[in-house]
């Protein structure tokens, strides 16, 4: 089972996010672990950007997909976990070297301090000449000390892309990958952060310091095994909650036949006809989902012909 809980601090202007990624989390290892899958670190790496994805799309309400991803310069060229506005998430890795089984963040993406964390938003109904937003920040901190883990990135992120404070812890194993956010609100009439500061305000940032020391005591353990109900009451028993109706993040890959067929095309007729001439046929496997769609010589021609020059099929024919 997979879920996703929004809910609020009556009184404080604090909100939070509890996520977990059940079933689909499983599947989406299951067929990596059938096209060679992936060292543990990097699992648990996958699992931890997939959930604070979904914990960032469903903050934001964006219409379109958003995408982390986390490179560098380690033997983890490239980490992505991209989720849906229906909160459909995917999420792959690019290797190229040894990954040692106690490699944490640093070690996997960061080993010569060039690692960079950049979060997508592409619109679903793009405008012409409209680009993606994204912003893009170093993997280390502003005293250019190493980021030990992602929920240091993102913090780290949404402080200094969006001005806002925010809490992540984040967990993930071979069964659940799940997360908590905590985030302060923005208060009316002043920047979040970098406007001036009254008793007030001063006060706010209190409350939600209070908040977010109470969430860094969840271990590991219990964001992985404790229901969410249990976790909220665990953590914030002396606070008035409104927690809101569960949704339900589950697993999907956008790829498709059709849309494999359109990157050959990219490649041009002499090109993919010379693949088929070497291999016999030409197979493409899905990174984040891995699928396979095979092309044989009979794909391509059919694929370089132009629509109206094809003859009709029989089920066309009057």
């Amino acid at each position: 089972m997979s879920d996703l809980t929004k809910f609020l601090f009556e009184g404080l202007p604090v909100r939070g996010m509890l996520v977990r990624l059940g079933e689909g989390w499983r599947e989406m290892l299951a067929r990596r672990q059938a096209a060679g899958g992936y060292p543990r670190p990097v699992r648990e790496l996958l699992g931890e950007m997939s959930a604070a994805a979904v914990l960032m799309q469903a903050n934001i309400k964006f219409n379109g997909a958003l995408v982390l991803q986390i490179s560098g310069d380690g033997p983890v060229k490239l980490a992505v976990a991209e989720v849906q506005p229906d909160l459909a998430f995917r999420a792959t890795a690019t290797l190229t070297g040894e990954i040692t089984d106690d490699a944490r963040l640093e070690a996997l993406v960061n080993v010569h301090g060039q690692g960079r964390c950049a979060i997508t938003l592409d619109p679903k109904d793009r405008l012409p000449g409209q680009q993606p937003y994204q912003g893009v920040v170093p993997l280390h901190g502003d005293r250019r000390e190493p980021l030990q883990n992602v929920s240091e990135v993102l913090e780290h992120y949404m402080l200094q892309s969006e001005q806002l404070d925010t809490k992540l812890v984040l967990a993930a194993d071979d069964m659940t990958a799940a997360g908590l956010l905590i985030q302060r609100l923005p208060v009316e009439g002043e920047l979040n952060l970098a406007g001036k500061r009254n008793e007030d305000d001063i006060g706010l940032s209190e409350a939600f310091e209070r908040v977010a020391m109470l969430a860094a005591t969840l271990t590991r353990e219990e964001l992985l095994e404790l229901p969410p109900e249990r976790i909220l009451h665990r953590l914030f028993w002396e606070e008035t909650l409104r927690v809101f109706e569960p949704m339900t993040p589950r697993f999907a890959c956008t790829c498709s036949r059709e849309r494999v067929g359109e990157m050959l095309k990219t490649l041009g007729r002499e090109e993919s006809v010379s693949l088929i001439e070497e291999r016999g046929e030409v197979e493409v496997g899905c990174q984040f989902c891995g699928q396979h769609y095979r092309f044989d010589a009979v794909d391509v021609g059919e694929m370089f012909t132009p629509q109206r020059d094809q003859p009709p099929s029989s089920g066309t024919m009057q």
